[in-house]
């Protein structure tokens, strides 16, 4: 019988991402615990196994299909219960990782997850993504910015590419609905530095249509991005 482990095995290796026995481990004492914390936090409202390691595991990993050159650093914004950036993190532990999650609560999980898979090199960040932003220690400062259910395109991309150095790269998890997204929001990338470079269909065995946004920085963002928290929100560029 198939279980979740063999299913993400199996298809992480069908894209090119093997995974060896430790970093399955390492996958499955993430779902225990995130089960389990899960009765007391709401983290997610997804709860059976096999639809974390579906909806949460490969469907962040999808992402490391699309990066190129393994990234030296990567921001994850609005990390939630850490999809996509932990998973990345398992799958390519030399990463440097910084987990943005302005959720108190949600911070302490990532915090205590960092620690229970060992990890290195991870930063877990209590903050809105603007005000990340307008840190001259954040900014212009990352290969890779990540983002996975947060936001629609238009608010998502003055999030994220403000973190990234001219050469980085923003990857974004979407639905059905993400050709549509980027319409609309090709003015605004434009105007903070981006360049769509494509719009990638994924096929994850079980679920229906997903894409995967990708957008390289190719020009500074000006100073006056991102706004103040909650604006990008209220009035999408």
């Amino acid at each position: 019988m198939d279980t979740p482990e063999y299913m993400l095995a199996q298809t992480c290796a069908s894209w090119g991402l093997p995974l060896d026995a430790g970093q399955l481990a390492q996958f499955a004492a993430y779902a225990r615990d995130l089960r389990t914390w899960n009765e007391r936090v709401n983290l997610t409202a997804i709860s059976e196994p096999v639809e974390i390691y579906r909806r949460h595991f490969l469907d962040s990993l999808s992402l490391a299909r699309f990066w190129g050159d393994d990234p030296g650093s990567l921001v994850d914004i609005g990390s939630g219960a850490g999809f996509p950036g932990l998973p990345l993190k398992i799958l390519r532990p030399a990463l440097r990782l910084t987990l943005v999650e302005s959720v108190g609560k949600k911070a302490d999980f990532l915090r205590y997850m960092v620690g229970e898979l060992g990890f290195n090199g991870v930063r877990v960040v209590a903050a809105r993504a603007e005000d990340v932003g307008r840190d001259r220690a954040e900014r212009a400062a990352h290969d890779l910015v990540t983002a996975r259910a947060v936001a629609e395109m238009r608010i998502l991309v003055e999030y994220c590419l403000p973190l990234l150095q001219v050469g980085g790269r923003m990857l974004a998890a979407k639905g059905a609905a993400a050709h549509d997204e980027v319409a609309a929001a090709a003015r605004a990338i434009a105007l903070l530095g981006g360049d769509l470079a494509g719009v990638e269909s994924v096929d994850i065995p079980g679920l229906d249509a997903h894409a995967v946004v990708i957008i390289d920085k190719v020009r500074p963002t000006g100073p006056r991005y991102p706004r103040a928290p909650g604006v990008a929100s209220r009035k999408p560029l």
